[in-house]
């Protein structure tokens, strides 16, 4: 093999067997070597037009840490990774790496393992960094939720120099987030990026839900100069079909998150999990490894190629012994106590229309019967609105989640505004922005100018807002 046709061949990355990882939530992807990681950083052919940069919801200069790496200068690409991200940690483990989507080399053999760079990045490099925040400003920011929108936003703001405190229902800070599962996240990456934010004036209150416990009015009443919601989507959906409330059927996100609190979780031995999202995939592979010698079924009412999980999460699926079950959509959950069997329509593509889209259209008369004592519902889920004022003028997301009806994500309550995204990265992005129209709102009111964003390290000089070569973004909320 020439060197030219290596260019497009991958370094593999470290990967725990499908026999052994499923006895247990080991770390299913493990770290490059230093030397696999240059090497692997060396493919990249530092466009100059960054595709990979463009494609990120948060801008992340990717090819920047990647030409780092290249050289083993990893400090320096630790450095540069953090300084944009700061939940990097995390994100170098369950990002769906939009990145890599966009490099040019997939056109070519296999695109850059660009999140992997950043782990090895964040490993090799000193990543036991620390942000400073601006001279205080003396100004109270209460966030709602904190996930990852609500800790972006809380980032932003602290650098800024405003005082913030966060408000969560959950015992734990991390929203959705502490429902990866431990084979993906081990469970520590989010507090390792939460030690750098150790010098802000920053507050974090468990326990205590937004809309129930506590409201953007009685915030804002109490002193806090703005609010932002960033409650995300966490109320299970359901597909109102006969049987969904029988004992046996459980909603994913609940289930996942119980699991990661070490909760104890009853499954049975024959187990369904109806949806074709990263929580169903979620679900079925830690239903594999809690419930040993179980029949697990995934089932989609559309195709696998037009499933919403992420290939990656899909391929590492296959070989874990999970039956998959496609064009299927649930009709009917059957038993008299507790669930005995779900029965599916089938479906099939209809023929494309003027755009080249295919609809799934129900099989007329045909449908399919599953044993099973374990339903688990992972169809999407919502916001939980309980609580909240009808006055906010909140809109819902197109995955669930409470946004502000105008384009700085103000909602109709002056100093009160909402935003959430479809992932872990895009709902940093919509925290970023919303931290953005807070400070420019903030300012107005106070009548001092806007300033650009401090450098996170404390240094002098303003950073970039994009790397050099960067147009326009490509990524939607």
């Amino acid at each position: 093999m020439t060197d030219a046709e290596s260019r497009y061949l991958r370094i593999e990355v470290p990967e725990e067997h499908p026999e052994d990882r499923v006895a247990d939530f080991r770390e299913v992807l493990h770290s490059y070597t230093r030397e696999e990681a240059m090497l692997e950083a060396q493919r990249c052919l530092q466009c100059a037009l960054p595709f990979c940069v463009e494609a990120c919801p948060i801008t992340q200069d990717c090819r920047g840490y990647i030409g780092l790496v290249a050289n083993g200068q990893f400090d320096e690409a630790a450095q540069l990774t953090l300084r944009e991200n700061p939940l990097a940690t995390t994100l170098c483990k369950v990002c769906y790496h939009y990145c890599e989507d966009a490099c040019i080399m997939k056109g070519r053999g296999v695109p850059i393992a660009i999140r992997h760079l950043k782990r090895a990045a964040l490993e090799f490099g000193n990543s036991n960094l620390e942000y400073v925040p601006s001279a205080p400003r003396h100004l109270r920011v209460a966030i709602l939720g904190a996930g990852p929108a609500g800790l972006m936003a809380a980032w932003e703001l602290c650098l800024r120099g405003y005082s913030v405190t966060v408000y969560e229902k959950q015992r734990a800070v991390g929203g959705q987030a502490g429902a990866i599962p431990h084979y993906r996240m081990p469970n520590h990456e989010l507090l390792i990026d939460l030690q750098r934010f150790r010098h802000f004036d920053l507050t974090f209150v468990e326990g205590k839900a937004g809309g129930t416990d506590v409201t953007p009015e009685q915030l804002l009443a109490e002193g806090y100069r703005a609010v932002f919601v960033a409650i995300g989507a966490s109320k299970a959906g359901y597909p109102g079909i006969p049987g969904e409330k029988l004992p046996g059927v459980i909603p994913a996100l609940d289930f996942l998150y119980d699991v990661n609190q070490g909760r104890h979780v009853l499954l049975g031995k024959k187990i369904v999990v109806v949806g074709g999202g990263d929580v169903a995939v979620d679900a079925v592979r830690t239903s594999r490894r809690l419930s040993p010698g179980a029949e697990v079924t995934m089932a989609y009412r559309r195709t696998r190629g037009e499933s919403p999980a992420g290939e990656e999460e899909i391929r590492e699926t296959e070989p874990e012994g999970i039956d998959f079950h496609w064009l299927v959509s649930p009709l009917e959950i059957r038993g008299k106590d507790h669930v005995e069997s779900i029965v599916f329509q089938k479906m099939q593509l209809s023929a494309p229309d003027h755009s080249g889209r295919r609809a799934v259209v129900p099989i007329d008369g045909v449908t399919e019967t599953i044993e099973c004592d374990t339903v688990v519902m992972a169809i999407g889920e919502k916001a939980d609105l309980t609580g909240f004022s009808p006055t906010l003028g909140l809109k819902i997301g197109n995955k669930g989640w409470p946004e502000g009806g105008h384009p700085d994500y103000r909602t109709d309550v002056e100093g009160v505004f909402a935003a959430g995204g479809r992932s872990v990265v895009h709902a940093m992005a919509a925290g970023t922005k919303a931290a953005e129209s807070i400070d420019a709102y903030l300012c107005r009111k106070e009548g001092r100018p806007l300033l650009p964003k401090p450098d996170p390290f404390g240094g002098e000089e303003t950073p970039p807002p994009v790397p050099e070569g960067y147009s326009t973004p490509v990524w939607k909320p």
